[in-house]
This record gives structure tokens, sequence and C-alpha cells, in this order.
């Protein structure tokens, strides 16, 4: 019979997040050796892996780190909220987090394959998930700088983590307004700061809509310029964030708001969970 205890189980169901039956089998295998019971879980967690990869991963939470000028915005997937919102996922968003801070990047494919502590960050994640059963995936990465960051993390749902997630570059020293401007990112979901940001692809694309639809309402042809013009002013206004009619204060664009509070804004990251 295999030496080891109760206290033993409880301890390397702490250390791996397995579960009893799990434990238990593998110390038996071990013959008590909590090292080589620990390797066992993750060969056997790891074989599962392979299995899950071709599930959705629709769940999840988003988690950001601000430091001085700089903030950096992760998305990290699960396949539930019941997983989402366990101990040892956030714990593994967190770890995630801090490896995706101190490597300076964003691309999530390079992030993925480079090694810390041994081994890629792709190995730390599929493990987090062997521990959890489901697929764990990386989405997203975003950083954003200024001369301020501020930070607005939503929780749609109070029993489960942030599902939005918004980071908001910024000079000057109003930090009510820049909060406010987070705030209104978070529920209006603009996709560009500047109509400059918008690729010119997209542009002519909206123009050539609004012309071909005025046509077919028979609109007269002297007021098809007019009326281009405005249907691309409203993609605009739905799409680019100073563009934006401000959420507590829809008469004037959030691009009046930050003038009048002496802000300039220098860029922004939105996520949503699964969106």
């Amino acid at each position: 019979m295999a030496n080891f205890t109760a206290a033993d189980i409880k301890s390397l169901r702490e250390k791996t997040g397995a579960g009893m039956l799990a434990v238990k089998n593998a110390l038996d295998e071990a013959d008590g050796d909590q090292a080589k019971a620990i390797e066992i879980l993750r060969v056997k967690g790891l074989k599962g892996v392979t299995k899950r990869e071709d599930r959705s991963t629709t769940d999840g939470l988003v988690t950001a780190h601000v430091d001085g000028g700089t903030g950096v915005l992760i998305e990290l997937n699960s396949e539930t909220d019941f997983v989402a919102k366990s101990d040892k996922f956030i714990e593994l968003a967190e770890k995630v987090l801090a490896y995706v801070v101190e490597a300076g990047q964003s691309d999530v494919e390079a992030l993925l394959a480079a090694e810390f502590d041994g081994k890629t960050l792709k190995a730390h994640i599929d493990e987090g998930g062997a521990a959890l059963g489901e697929k764990v995936a990386l989405r997203r990465v975003a950083r954003v700088t200024g001369g301020s960051i501020e930070q607005y993390m939503h929780r749609t749902n109070p029993d489960l983590p942030p599902q939005v997630g918004v980071l908001l570059g910024f000079d000057g020293s109003d930090q009510a307004a820049a909060h406010d401007v987070a705030v209104h990112v978070a529920a209006m979901a603009p996709k560009y700061l500047t109509r400059d940001e918008v690729p010119e692809a997209d542009v002519a694309n909206e123009r050539r809509i609004a012309e071909d639809t005025a046509k077919n309402e028979n609109k007269p042809e002297r007021a098809i310029p007019k009326i281009v013009e405005g249907r691309v002013n409203g993609f605009f206004k739905e799409n680019v964030l100073l563009d934006q009619p401000f959420a507590k204060e829809p008469k004037k664009t959030v691009g009046a708001i930050v003038e009048e509070a002496g802000v300039t804004l220098t860029g922004f990251a939105r996520f949503r969970v699964g969106s």
C-alpha cells in the first residue's frame, strides 16, 4: 500500500488543482512520492489538452496592469463561466498577465511561443487548463501608452470576474474626465480614436453604400452628395470615439468633452469577453 496520508492528498490538490480521485491515483502510482505524482498528473492532464483543442472558449475574463504611462490588457478564455470565476483560473490569468507585462509585446503567437520558467507560455496555459479540466486560451493582448492611463473593468455579472475591460491613454490632469470617457468606451464600443485611423477602404465602402442607397431611394440627384456626406458622418459618429455623442451628455461629442477638460486622448483598448 502506498505510503501517503490525507494531508498529502490535500497538499497535492492545492499544488495542482486536480480532483481528489486523480490525486489519490497519482500518489498510488508514485508510491507516495509527491514530485513523481505531480509529473504523473501533468502527463495525464496534458494528454487531455489535445482532446480539448477544438472546444469553444467563449467565457473567461479580462484583466489589466497599469504602470505609469503604460497599460496592458489581456483576455483569457475558458469554456464555461464556472471555471472563469474559479480561484485557480483567476490565479492563472494573473500569472499570464505578469508574463505578458514583462515580455513587452502584444503579438499573441510570439508570446505563446516564448519561454519562461523553463517552458513556453502556451505550455503554462495548457497545464493550467489541464488542472481545470477545460481548454484555456489567451485570445488578445493590447498595450496602451500615454502620459497617464485610466483603467476601467466592468462586471456584466456580479458573480463573475470582469467581462469588459478598457484602458485609456491620455495627457492632462483631469482624471475624472478620463474615467468618464473610459466608462463611455466600455458602453459604446468605439473602434477607432480618430477619423484618420479608419482605413480608407472602409470609408470608401461606406460612401459607396450610402450613394447606392440614396439612388435606390430615388433621392434627387442634386441632393445625393449631401446625403452621402451625412451618412458617412453617421458612420464616423458610430465608430470613432472623438466623434461619438458622449454617453453622459449626448448633446456634446467625446471630443468636445475632453477639449473642455484640457485632456488629449492618446489611445485606447477595449475587450469584451467572447466578442
